[in-house]
C-alpha cells in the first residue's frame, strides 16, 4: 500500500463543521470516494473537484517547497482539526479560505521550472524522501512537476470559490 496525499475542498461553513464533527467530514469523504468509485473511478475535474490527491509525490512536493521557503504547509496542512481520528497516517489538517487564497498568490509567483531547480533525483534519495525506489529514474522530478500543477490548478479553484480544504496522508 502506497502513502499519497489527499485534499478535500469545503466551504467556510463546511470547515466549521468539520471542526465541530470530525466524523462528519470523514464520512463526507468516504461518500466522495464511494460515489467515485462507482463512476468508474472518475472524479469532478477543475473548478468542480471535491477531491485531489498528490499521490506518492506528496513528500517530494513538502521537500520542494520547504526549500523556497514556502508560507503555507500544502502538504501537511497548518492546524490539526480537533477531536479528528487517524484518516490513514495521523488526523487530518485544515487550510483556512485566507491561507489557500496566499498560498495560491504564492504559487503564481513561484515558476515551475524553479521548484525543481539545483535538485536531482538524487538529493531527493539522499534525503529519504518518499517512495525513495522513486528517485531511482533520472526522469522522476517530472512527476513531481505534474503534480505540482495539478495541485496548483486545485487550489487556484478553491480559492476562487473562497474555500478552505482539509489535507491528510493516506
Amino acid at each position: 500500500m502506497s502513502m499519497i496525499g489527499r485534499y478535500l475542498r469545503l466551504s467556510a461553513a463546511e470547515l466549521e463543521r468539520a471542526a465541530l464533527e470530525p466524523e462528519w467530514a470523514l464520512a463526507f469523504v468516504e461518500r466522495l470516494d464511494d460515489e467515485s468509485a462507482e463512476a468508474d473511478g472518475g472524479r469532478a475535474r477543475g473548478g468542480w473537484a471535491r477531491l485531489h490527491g498528490t499521490g506518492k509525490a506528496w513528500q517530494a512536493l513538502d521537500f520542494l517547497l520547504r526549500r523556497r521557503e514556502f508560507p503555507v504547509d500544502l502538504v501537511h496542512g497548518e492546524e490539526e482539526l480537533p477531536g479528528a481520528e487517524d484518516w490513514g497516517y495521523g488526523p487530518p489538517c485544515r487550510i483556512a479560505p485566507d491561507r489557500v487564497r496566499l498560498a495560491v498568490a504564492a504559487l503564481a509567483a513561484l515558476d515551475p521550472g524553479r521548484l525543481t531547480e539545483g535538485v536531482a533525483p538524487a538529493d531527493l534519495a539522499e534525503a529519504r524522501v518518499y517512495p525513495q525506489s522513486l528517485w531511482e529514474a533520472e526522469d522522476s522530478l517530472h512527476l513531481v512537476t505534474a503534480e505540482y500543477h495539478a495541485l496548483s490548478d486545485f487550489l487556484r479553484a478553491v480559492a476562487t470559490r473562497r474555500h478552505g480544504v482539509l489535507v491528510w496522508i493516506e
